[in-house]
């Protein structure tokens, strides 16, 4: 029986520079594939984590390079740059994979905001890291001139952090739904959406955040009415005890399981942790969805159920 799938894509699925990316592109495309093939509708969510950094380098550097003429660039901006060339590949490689199997098909890219809530509490405690170390006189000059915060590392310097607020609702959602209606392929939402905040006259303003990238894709799925929500990282299965005499793989969960499991630390907050809590809550959003963490190449097993860690709502 076909589905309505939104796939998050990890970090392995890309690469980390432009080379790798290229290569990587071709496997994840074979992958997604072999979903479509099968008759589901997928919906593709991906990370930006080394290539929106390498965009902000880029930028500060120029920057540097002349203050005068040239600004420094908001991370918003940066966000979206992202998402166009890593979906210029991945719209791409799945294209031609989908002809190469006799499989006409629109694959699109859609440059996504995601709307998030100005009062978020992670605006009163940016955390993640972005863009290039700095010496304490740059870093000065930043929190001074623009209200930049930094993290400080004993040996590289200092560095920017900003919100990761939960994302609220996807702006170009109804874009999304006619192409999905239309038998397209969407790629949407990359790095976890360009965060924004309504303001008057109906204007949205960036927001200097990153929201990760597996909530945003878990929020879609609820918005699109997906039947699963996929979530592809580098392992096969959660499990816990994690690099241990004791690591064991699980094979399901429930969301009051993976919560007690979270609370006794057995996820790691930067890692498994925002995938396992995204999966239940889409899990309990409604009754009947089904949430998948496993790897990329084993996306169409999991879904047939024979591989991966599934999170099952009541």
């Amino acid at each position: 029986m076909s589905k309505r799938i939104v796939v998050a894509l990890g970090g392995n699925a890309l690469g980390s520079n432009l080379p790798e990316q290229m290569e990587a592109v071709r496997g994840t495309a074979a992958a997604i594939a072999d979903l479509i093939v099968a008759g589901n509708e997928v919906v593709i969510v991906h990370g930006n984590g080394p290539q929106v950094g390498m965009i902000a380098n880029a930028m500060a550097e120029l920057t540097r390079s002349d203050p005068e003429k040239y600004v420094p660039v908001p991370l918003s901006v940066c966000g979206a740059m992202s998402q166009g060339y890593i979906g210029y590949d991945l719209q791409n490689a799945l294209r031609e994979e989908l002809l190469n199997r006799g499989v006409e098909k629109g694959v699109s890219t859609v440059l996504t905001q995601i709307e998030v809530d100005p009062d978020d509490p992670a605006f009163q405690n940016p955390a993640k890291p972005i863009g290039p170390f700095m010496n304490v006189v740059e870093a000065d000059e930043l929190k001074a001139t623009r209200g930049y915060e930094f993290m400080h590392d004993e040996k590289k310097g200092y560095r920017r952090v900003v919100a990761s607020p939960k994302p609220v609702s996807i702006v170009e959602l109804d874009t999304i739904q006619t192409l999905v209606a239309n038998d397209h392929v969407v790629v949407c939402c990359g790095g976890g959406g360009i965060p924004v905040t309504p303001t008057e006259h109906n204007r949205l303003k960036g927001a200097a955040a990153v929201i990760d990238k597996d909530f945003a894709a878990e929020k879609l799925a609820e918005q699109l009415d997906a039947d699963e929500l996929v979530i592809l990282t580098a392992v096969e299965k959660v499990a816990v005890g994690f690099g241990t005499d004791h690591e064991r793989w699980l094979d399901t969960l429930t969301p009051q399981e993976a919560t007690e499991l979270a609370d006794a630390g057995e996820f790691g907050a930067g890692s498994m942790l925002p995938k396992v809590q995204a999966a239940c809550a889409f899990a309990q959003s409604k009754p009947g969805r089904r949430a998948l963490i496993t790897l990329l190449e084993k996306a169409a097993d999991g879904i047939a159920g024979k591989t991966g860690t599934a999170i099952l709502g009541a």
